[in-house]
């Protein structure tokens, strides 16, 4: 992994940390997700990626929040911009496990 692979998950963190969290998300639950637990998980283990090497038991979470944010993104109502908030929320996280890869064949896990 490069600073230049790292260049555009750093633009999403950036713009994702100035964009205010949509007002209709706090408190909601589509699709059997709490959006502002899968915001806090998404925005802690994205920036994570950033400053340190890739830890082999975030890609369990890392993979797990991208599952449950494409599966919410489809039900969100584009109301104060959240469906721009959710597509880069997935966006973040879609680059984040590109990044960072699959953990070496026979890493443990553990959370």
């Amino acid at each position: 992994m490069t600073r230049s692979d790292l260049h555009p998950l750093r633009r999403l963190c950036k713009a994702h940390a100035r964009a205010p969290f949509p007002p209709q998300l706090r408190g909601a639950e589509i699709e059997g997700e709490d959006l502002v637990e899968l915001d806090a998980y998404i925005a802690g283990c994205v920036p994570t990626l950033l400053s340190d090497p890739p830890a082999t038991h975030q890609h369990t979470i890392r993979l797990a929040c991208l599952a449950a944010v494409e599966k919410v993104l489809p039900s969100v109502e584009d109301e104060a911009g959240a469906v721009e908030y959710c597509t880069r929320l997935r966006d973040m996280i879609a680059l984040a496990v590109e990044i960072a890869g699959a953990p070496e064949e026979g890493a443990r896990h553990s959370l």
